[in-house]
């Protein structure tokens, strides 16, 4: 009798936490589980390209006396911001959709840090999604960023190199997501646009911007 006290106790406890949040109901394709991603398969052309051809060029530009101090991509960060969603809910499920369709990973709803009022923001209210991409995943998308996306956005005449933070790390803007050739416009009622940050491990700006512009980044000229 007790034990079946305590199995109904604990059965109503279970019922009022709190469910995890896991962003919308939506299966994205996975890059790992398909044929071409199985084991014994080549590595991605630019992790390719990085290990046989930059890291050469960028060890004689900046003569580094350790293999390691040799600059590096660690992750891109992949962020949508929609403050229009506090009104339409469904547009940052689209761009939840687009997101992952992009990455090929489920992103993560980000949500409001503190209340503000002008805004009419609440704390913990949906304003965006964002996905962290490292490895494999990494060094596709940047690939198809590079030789694909970027080539396809309006009026392009470079990247700018006002985006870089002081410690190698570089941030850009994409005005619209519809660069992607995996974005489907009728799927989507209003096409937002998105930040890319890339993540390096090099220790100054010049050393960011060689190692970016050995992997493909259109730089203008300054």
């Amino acid at each position: 009798m007790a034990e079946a006290k305590a199995k109904a106790a604990g059965g109503a406890g279970g019922a009022n936490k709190k469910k995890k949040d896991v962003g919308f109901a939506y299966k994205f394709r996975n890059p790992m589980e398909e044929p071409n991603r199985r084991a014994g398969i080549a590595k991605p052309r630019l992790l390719v390209k990085y290990q046989t051809v930059v890291r050469e060029s960028l060890a004689k530009e900046f003569n580094y006396g350790n293999s390691m101090e040799i600059p590096k991509l660690e992750k891109i960060t992949l962020n949508i911001g929609l403050g229009e969603a506090l009104k339409v809910p469904k547009l940052l499920e689209q761009a939840f959709e687009a997101l992952g369709n992009i990455s090929g990973q489920r992103p993560v709803v980000t949500r409001a840090r503190k209340s503000i009022a002008t805004f009419k923001l609440r704390e913990g209210q949906k304003i965006g999604c964002m996905v962290t991409l490292r490895g494999p995943r990494m060094w596709e998308f940047f690939d198809r960023f590079v030789s694909i996306a970027l080539p396809r956005t309006r009026d392009f005449r470079g990247v700018g190199g006002k985006g870089f933070d002081g410690r190698g790390n570089f941030t850009m803007g994409v005005k619209e997501l519809l660069i992607f050739p995996e974005v489907d416009i009728d799927k989507l009622e209003k096409v937002p646009g998105m930040n890319v940050c890339i993540h390096t491990s090099a220790r100054t700006d010049e050393e960011g911007r060689a190692l970016l512009t050995h992997l493909g980044v259109p730089f203008r000229a300054a």
